[in-house]
């Protein structure tokens, strides 16, 4: 039995400060590897700065934004697949900046675990800093928490917060969105960070072996495409925003098509989706007869392979097409927009379904 005199420390209530020091000492070079104009790439103080002067920008508007992966977090976690969370966490944040025409500039982030351990801390970061690279933001400083007791063994949580900026009156904010103009949609990598939880669900009740080559990619196992991070669309979307050849984007996640293209349309625009237009994924394909999932579900579930969309002139297909292609995105022309009541509907050979004034309620997540 304990008795009076027993000394108390930190460690022994299940935190090492040694332990979180020795991971800032590990994760210094991958943040310096961020390092871009206006930040310096060094961690240590208690705020990070960053200078948009330095970035090129002159009357800058700051766009910010936070996210997390939400339950693909549970499938890294279950399978030791920690090494590319992290640019699933960067991409959430940055790809929500850029419809806005924002540029990433930098970012931040939040680390919660009950015990620092195993180097996954450090495995989840380095992701982080491929994320912060891949899309040409710096990462200059977070949070790593260690709470015994608000964890399961071997769980931690990430969010990751984001700023960028756009030169004043250049920001896209839908308001050129009108009638005649077409739907682009940008090839998604995979399920990228929404739906995990049907998709766990799914696996659990299918008992779904993750070490077997997948059903539709004998490549590849089925952990492998699961598992696939986010796209950054940052870089190749980033030249034909300032050139004036984008009205709108929309990035689609929680909710699918169905949700996320009304929330960049003005009133009186409809957004009118084929889903004929292009090859559902294999991977999609078998998450649907898996599921038996009905196409509107689909839809507002998952990207369905289309990770953005673009409101393009027509006038301007052809050069945005061959920009983006140019770029290594797989571009196809997947719809229009015509005057209506504000909303969005997918038609297809399983028919035509539509989400109008639902949308507005809907929390992106």
């Amino acid at each position: 039995m304990s008795g009076d005199s027993e000394k108390y420390t930190y460690a022994k209530a299940g935190v090492s400060i040694d332990a979180g020091n020795a991971l800032v000492r590990a994760i210094g070079p991958l943040v310096k590897a961020t390092r871009r104009s206006g930040a310096d790439g060094d961690i240590g103080g208690f705020g990070g700065f960053f200078d948009p002067k330095a970035a090129g920008y002159k009357d800058p508007l700051l766009v910010a934004g936070n996210d997390g992966v939400g339950t693909k977090l549970k499938l890294a976690i279950d399978h030791d697949r920690h090494d590319t969370v992290g640019i699933d966490l960067v991409a959430m944040c940055v790809n929500d900046l850029i419809v806005q025409g924002a540029e990433p500039l930098f970012f931040l982030d939040y680390f919660a675990t009950g015990k620092l351990e195993n180097g996954v801390a450090e495995r989840v970061i380095a992701g982080i800093a491929d994320g912060c690279k891949e899309a040409g933001c710096a990462l200059i400083g977070g949070e790593t928490a260690e709470m015994p007791g608000m964890y399961a063994p071997g769980d931690y949580d990430l969010a990751g917060f984001c700023v960028g900026a756009v030169e004043r009156g250049e920001q896209l904010t839908g308001d050129g969105v009108k009638a005649g103009q077409v739907l682009l949609g940008l090839a998604s990598s995979g399920v990228h960070s929404n739906g995990f939880s049907l998709v766990r669900r799914l696996a659990e009740d299918k008992a779904w072996d993750m070490t077997a080559p997948a059903p539709f990619d004998g490549e590849r196992s089925l952990l492998d495409t699961l598992a696939e991070p986010t796209r950054i669309y940052v870089k190749s979307l980033l030249p034909v925003i300032r050139d004036g050849l984008v009205a709108a984007l929309a990035h689609i996640t929680g909710g699918g098509l169905l949700e996320n293209l009304p929330r960049v349309l003005p009133d009186g625009a409809r957004a009118m989706v084929d889903a004929d237009a292009w090859q559902q994924p294999g991977l999609m394909r078998f998450l649907q007869q898996q599921g038996n999932i009905d196409p509107a579900e689909m839809a507002r579930t998952f990207n369905c392979g289309v990770g953005m969309v673009l409101a393009v002139d027509e006038a301007n297909v052809a050069a945005v097409t061959e920009r983006l292609t140019e770029a290594r995105e797989e571009v196809v022309r997947i719809g229009h927009i015509e005057a209506g009541e504000k909303g969005c509907s997918v038609s297809g050979s399983a028919g035509t379904w539509g989400a109008d004034a639902a949308w507005s309620a809907q929390h992106d997540g």
